[in-house]
């Protein structure tokens, strides 16, 4: 794969995470305020942390095929 190929992708995901962001921040939902914000917390922080292992799964594949490539 060609260098060039790796900064499209990893620059693509950091773009979908800013948009995403932003759309969370600035919704409708979060504007008016959630009353129900601080109940069922450990679902809120089962379904964080499944967001952080995926993410860590996917960097490491990243990072595993950086590195296959660079030894060919």
């Amino acid at each position: 794969m060609n260098m060039y190929m790796y900064y499209a992708i990893f620059s693509l995901i950091l773009v979908f995470g800013l948009v995403t962001t932003f759309m969370i921040g600035f919704s409708r939902k979060n504007r008016e305020g959630d009353t129900s914000y601080f109940q069922k917390t450990g679902v809120k922080w089962a379904r964080l942390t499944s967001f952080y292992v995926v993410a860590i799964i996917a960097g490491l594949l990243a990072l595993i095929a950086y590195i296959r490539y660079l030894i060919q």
